[in-house]
C-alpha cells in the first residue's frame, strides 16, 4: 500500500537470498505501493530494525509508487496481500502480461490472504512479516532458478 513496510522488507530479503545465490545481474528487484503518500520517505523505522536484526540492510529503501512502466519493466508483480493483488490486476494495461500474484504464493506456508500489514499493530507483526517474507523469498528463488534455468 504505502510502500514503507512490508515490500521494502520484501525486496531487502529477496535481494540478499539473490545476491547469496550470486544471481545479481540476472535478477532485477524493485518495491513500490499501490498507495504511496509522499514518494522518497524512508521505510518505517520498525521494519528496518527488524530486518536489521536478521542481517537484511533496509536503510536505503524509499517509498515509490507503481508506475505503468513497471508493468512491462518486471516479469512478476508480487502484491503483498489480496487488496494490492487486486488493484494490481485492475491497473495492468491489457497489452502488458508480467505474472501477478500474491508474494506469498511462492513460500510453504500456504498463506492465501497474504502478508499482512503490520503498520498500526505491536513490534511482533514485523517478525511474523519477515518469517512469511523468508519463507516466500526463498521459494520464489527456487522457481525463477528453475523458470530461468539460472
Amino acid at each position: 500500500m504505502g510502500n514503507l513496510c512490508r515490500s521494502p522488507t520484501a525486496e531487502a530479503v529477496f535481494a540478499h537470498h539473490v545476491a547469496s545465490a550470486r544471481l545479481g545481474r540476472a535478477v532485477r528487484i524493485a518495491s513500490a505501493g499501490t498507495h504511496v503518500g509522499i514518494t522518497g520517505d524512508p521505510a518505517d523505522a520498525r521494519a528496518v530494525r527488524a530486518a536489521a536484526k536478521r542481517g537484511y540492510d533496509m536503510r536505503r529503501a524509499r517509498t515509490r509508487p507503481l508506475r505503468v512502466a513497471d508493468f512491462r519493466r518486471f516479469d512478476y508483480l508480487l502484491a503483498m496481500d489480496q487488496k494490492n493483488l487486486v488493484q494490481l490486476q485492475h491497473d495492468c494495461p491489457q497489452s502488458d502480461s508480467p505474472t501477478l500474484a500474491l508474494f506469498t504464493s511462492y513460500g510453504t506456508a500456504g498463506e492465501a490472504l497474504g502478508i499482512p500489514d503490520p503498520y498500526y499493530g505491536a513490534p511482533q507483526g514485523f517478525e511474523r512479516v519477515l518469517d512469511m517474507v523468508e519463507d516466500a523469498a526463498q521459494g520464489l528463488l527456487r522457481h525463477i532458478r528453475e523458470q530461468y534455468a539460472l
